[in-house]
């Protein structure tokens, strides 16, 4: 039987995660995001871990709106196409499952309609930490799931995220109680 570690940006989006789950709460952005999962799965003694990072994400598409599980994830801003010509791989698209969502990942606050824009040719939805937990969890060979749901629309409305993380972080608590066994 599987155990769990929860991984969400904000205590705000944690809010609603059910007691009995490990949860770590890593921060605002990639950076804060990759340390604290190292930080965790460096010290967890459990063989059958999987981490699930929860949280909002804003859409990308004006028809997107509920709980997503992107089955791919992309660092939306890290010079890719100039690190290939220089002969490196920057690995910024990741599996993780099988659905068909793309998440984006950066440390942009998205709520520019034409940054919003840009990103959807490429992007269902975008936030600021699921490509970070992915990538940390990968280096401790740890399956992980990105479980997102949208807040807003990734424009000028983003800016009210603290009057709407709380419904979210419900329904991504109801989420939880619901597909995880005790």
């Amino acid at each position: 039987m599987s155990s769990y570690l929860i991984v969400a940006a904000t205590a705000a989006e944690a809010a609603y995660v059910p007691s009995h789950l490990p949860t770590v709460i890593t921060g605002v952005g990639k950076t804060a995001a990759a340390c604290a999962v190292a930080r965790a799965l460096a010290t967890a003694d459990h063989p059958d871990l999987e981490v699930i990072n929860i949280g909002t994400a804003g859409a990308l598409r004006d028809d997107l709106s509920g709980l997503f599980e992107p089955g791919q994830v992309l660092n939306h801003d890290i010079s890719a196409d100039a690190i290939r010509a220089l002969g490196y791989d920057p690995q910024d698209h990741l599996v993780v499952g099988d659905g068909e969502w793309v998440l984006a990942s950066g440390d942009v606050f998205v709520s520019d309609p034409a940054v919003r824009t840009n990103l959807a040719a490429r992007a269902h939805l975008v936030d600021m930490e699921g490509y970070a937990v992915v990538w940390a969890a990968r280096q401790f060979e740890v399956p992980v799931r990105l479980v997102k749901h949208v807040s807003d629309n990734a424009d000028e409305g983003a800016f009210a995220w603290t009057s709407l993380v709380d419904a979210s972080a419900r329904i991504l608590g109801e989420w939880l109680g619901d597909s995880l066994p005790r």
